[in-house]
């Protein structure tokens, strides 16, 4: 039977949350999404070869997570970073609210918490093109760096979706709608209210049931939404691995003192 540590279930959580958020917004480009010609547009390409370069560009994205999954070389998450903060910021400096990019953390957030699990990249280019060791120990300053990447993530990938909620997203409402509630604003407003006191409790103090709540909750909101369902849920995959390495992460750190003693004197 297989027993992995507690870096090794971190660790395999983000490479499977980085591959599946990558794999979904891959499938968007194959699919040649409309949307996405607005983003081409932020560089002055028109439609006609925005739609030309959308499979490519999807290709690329479905290589690399799957990439992640058989052979994740540190260059693969590095490159994952840069370019999730870049399609991200495309939805604002196309016009869409700035809540876009924010609710996107997990896109980069969970290849770069993967990135500082592994010991990064360095100065070597040589060593970004090595195979990350999913049997390495982290010392407690790697751990530390982890956690706090994670907690900064989960922050903002609530925030922003909580922030969309009070800005009545028509996506949203659409979701909620078609779940059966008659009145879809008022619910949006109850979620993003939730949304962004959570993420706060997050940021401030993660505790695991908490965690645990917002992954189920994460999760399952996101299998009704209107269109595209499959692949919107899969992409979000960054979002759910950044929320279940946090769980993980969290019983890293030391208890309290007094604690310590209670366990010592009540075995």
């Amino acid at each position: 039977m297989l027993h992995f540590t507690r870096d090794q279930k971190i660790h395999y959580t983000l490479r499977i949350a980085v591959a599946m958020c990558y794999i979904g917004h891959g499938s968007f480009g194959i699919i040649t999404k409309p949307v996405w010609c607005h983003y081409f547009a932020v560089f002055g390409i028109g439609q006609d070869l925005a739609y030309q370069l959308m499979p490519v560009m999807g290709s690329i994205d479905i290589l690399a997570g799957v990439a992640m999954l058989a052979y994740p070389l540190r260059a693969i998450p590095g490159w994952l970073v840069g370019w999730g903060i870049v399609t991200a910021l495309l939805r604002p400096l196309s016009g869409e609210p700035f809540a876009e990019f924010v609710e996107r953390a997990g896109n980069f957030g969970a290849p770069l918490a993967l990135l500082f699990l592994s010991g990064g990249g360095g100065t070597s280019l040589k060593r970004w093109f090595t195979k990350i060791n999913p049997s390495i120990s982290a010392d407690q300053q790697t751990r530390a760096r982890v956690i706090a990447c994670l907690r900064i993530a989960v922050f903002l990938l609530l925030t922003g979706h909580g922030w969309l909620n009070l800005m009545e997203k028509k996506e949203l409402l659409s979701q909620y709608a078609s779940i059966g509630f008659s009145n879809p604003a008022s619910i949006a407003i109850s979620v993003g209210l939730f949304e962004i006191i959570a993420a706060c409790a997050v940021l401030i103090r993660p505790f695991a049931p908490l965690l645990l709540v917002l992954l189920v909750w994460k999760v399952a909101s996101e299998l009704f939404y209107p269109h595209y369902a499959l692949f919107e849920w899969i992409e979000r995959g960054g979002s759910y691995g950044c929320l279940l390495a946090l769980w993980f992460a969290v019983r890293w750190a030391p208890r309290p003192l007094a604690n310590r003693h209670n366990v010592s004197m009540n075995p």
